[in-house]
């Protein structure tokens, strides 16, 4: 089914080089890459990454478009605005898998090739998907929840309802504390990819369960600002996704117990390098590519803020 796709992306490639007229020479490939947000601080980063990478190549374009809050709508609009362009392919990190499939796969059946990043869509035809393994990432949260707790206790849930990548980590979290029969799950949150949301969600998770365990979000909205976790007693453990500053502070401070980060400059290179390999007729080996993720707590802090800088500053 996938050297269908390539096979048709690559034929509409062809007949476009060959509709007439005197050659141009050389032109730039322009890819578009999509985050989720552009008020999601960690998608900057991934911008930097893919703008780096194409600098690099000489011959790529990378326009970096998506909505300014978490819309699905606003997200499929920018989607289809590209096909429109018929830009020479798309990366772009989805926020609703069911609901963006159908424009993914009319992007690809125009012969413009699409791959995922961050959150997939799986049952698409995107040619491949970058991330992290999201249901391993989620157990890790889970087992790390239940260690600070030592197997007793209480944890509730921040999430986003609609993305795959975080209902995968969400799956992967519950089923690690079911091995824990102490420990028992009193509410799940949607925060609607909104950071301004989780504050107030969260303070209104530590009014009504005061001697809460611990919280374990799936997203890194908690570590995204200085205040959000300033309700949080000394008491509750807190777990989350994202390493962004000012999230290394916050963990220095004790106000986070573990972080789980991702690889964010890779999140614009590796698709933008994907591309750029499908556009030369040569599909990925394997389309699921795990970017691993790094565990940061206390002791390993140190040594991970040493490979932060250095990605940061592209050495």
């Amino acid at each position: 089914m996938q050297r269908l796709v390539i096979g048709i992306v690559l034929a509409a490639a062809a007949a476009a080089a060959c509709s007439g007229g005197e050659p141009e020479g050389p032109r730039k490939l322009r890819f578009a890459l999509i985050p989720k947000s552009l008020d999601i601080p960690v998608f900057d980063y991934a911008n930097k990454g893919a703008q780096r990478y194409a600098a690099e190549a000489g011959n790529i374009e990378v326009i970096y478009r998506g909505p300014d809050r978490a819309d699905e709508l606003k997200q499929k609009e920018i989607l289809e605005s590209f096909i429109s362009q018929r830009v020479d392919g798309i990366a772009i990190s989805v926020l609703n898998a069911e609901f963006l499939t159908s424009t993914i796969n009319r992007a690809v059946d125009a012969g413009i090739p699409v791959v995922t990043w961050d959150s997939d869509a799986p049952e698409s035809k995107r040619l491949a998907f970058y991330g992290v393994d999201d249901y391993q990432s989620g157990l890790i949260m889970g087992r790390e929840a239940a260690r600070l707790l030592e197997g007793r206790g209480t944890v509730a849930f921040l999430t986003s309802l609609g993305a795959n990548n975080l209902q995968r980590r969400l799956d992967g979290a519950r089923d690690a504390l079911k091995e824990h029969p102490g420990i028992t799950v009193v509410e799940t949150y949607d925060i609607k990819e909104d950071s301004v949301r989780c504050a107030e969600l969260i303070a209104t998770g530590t009014n009504r369960y005061p001697d809460l365990g611990a919280w374990i979000s799936v997203g890194g909205w908690p570590v995204f600002t200085a205040n959000a976790l300033a309700p949080v007693p000394p008491t509750t453990k807190f777990v989350s996704f994202d390493t962004n500053p000012p999230a290394p502070d916050l963990l220095r401070a004790g106000k986070v117990q573990v972080l789980l980060g991702q690889k964010y400059f890779g999140w614009g290179s590796e698709p933008i390098r994907l591309l750029a390999e499908i556009k030369a007729g040569r599909l990925p080996a394997n389309p699921i590519i795990d970017s691993g993720v790094d565990v940061v707590t206390m002791e390993t802090l140190d040594r991970y803020l040493i490979e932060w800088r250095r990605m940061e500053g592209g050495a």
